[in-house]
């Protein structure tokens, strides 16, 4: 039998999360797994006995990747793969978890379904789509890869940014806004939907894009197939700040373009059940019958 390969991403800061990876390196370890993990994070794992764990920059060899935390460690766990389909398990330990589907009380049995059952009837895997982004400054090419979105968004209180917005090479408008955020259907339920933004389906595969605070008479929501390309360009003098799922990946300027488009690289999310998204979305909303 071959051997399979966890990869484990977990919340640093949470002793619950921490312990809960050192469960999980035991059983991988008494299942006959080979268990890696960043660097960085072996000494916390190896504090609890567990001397048997690899240390790797890269999971892309990976067989399955556990992540232990919320949606802000899934979503982490997703980026380490670098667009590589390696299954990505996520056990809950944070507040609603939208993208984290296990509890922490089932997660050792939920690794027994993988490793011991098959596709479909043990499990199943949700593809879900990704946003490619990308900033050509000159001949230098930068690129990120986004599950949830990518938000454009002001560095200074008190001020709007100006953000003109082309849609398949062609003009489309000029947002005077605290920011402007471009989401997969999986981030219909993450910023956008607190920027009063419509939830998608993740099935779907579509971009929606949301002005943050708009100060113009368009402030809706749009819905663009997913085969278009949308290029923003920063309008005024003022700093505009990137932000890839959450995390701040460079600052643009005047004159500045971005290029996003839906990616050809898919997350692969490991379900143990078949709860539909409006099953999902009533149980995190508490949503009540009449």
């Amino acid at each position: 039998m071959t051997t399979r390969t966890i990869a484990l991403v977990f919340h640093r800061l949470r002793p619950n999360a921490i312990a809960l990876a050192r469960d999980v390196a035991a059983w991988a370890q008494q299942s006959g797994c080979k268990v890696v993990c960043d660097e960085s994070d072996v000494d916390a794992i190896a504090q609890g006995g567990h001397s048997h764990l690899t240390a790797s920059s890269s999971f892309r060899d990976a067989d399955l990747l556990v992540s232990v935390g919320g949606d802000g460690t899934m979503l982490r766990a997703v980026h380490s793969l670098n667009g590589t389909l390696v299954p990505v398990m996520g056990v809950n330990v944070g507040l609603l978890g939208y993208l984290t589907n296990v509890e922490p009380e089932m997660a050792l049995g939920a690794l027994d379904q993988w490793l011991r059952g098959t596709e479909g009837t043990s499990f199943h895997y949700d593809d879900r789509m990704m946003l490619r982004v990308s900033i050509q400054n000159g001949s230098t090419k930068q690129s990120w890869l986004a599950l949830n979105e990518v938000v454009l968004e002001k560095q200074q209180s008190g001020h709007t940014v100006r953000l003109g917005v082309d849609i398949d090479g062609t003009h489309f408008v000029t947002y005077s806004a605290d920011g402007l955020i471009i989401a997969t259907p999986t981030g219909s339920t993450a910023y956008a939907l607190s920027a009063r933004g419509p939830v998608l389906s993740p099935r779907l595969n579509a971009l929606l894009m949301t002005p943050v605070s708009p100060h113009m008479m368009f402030d809706r929501s749009l819905v663009l197939d997913p085969r278009e390309e949308v290029i923003v360009e920063v309008m005024g003098q003022r700093p505009v700040e990137i932000a890839i799922d959450g995390v701040a990946v460079h600052t643009l300027l005047a004159g500045d373009r971005v290029s996003v488009l839906a990616a050809t690289e898919r997350a692969r999310l490991l379900r143990f059940n078949d709860n539909r998204f409006h099953q999902i979305l009533r149980s995190k909303f508490g949503l009540a019958d009449r």
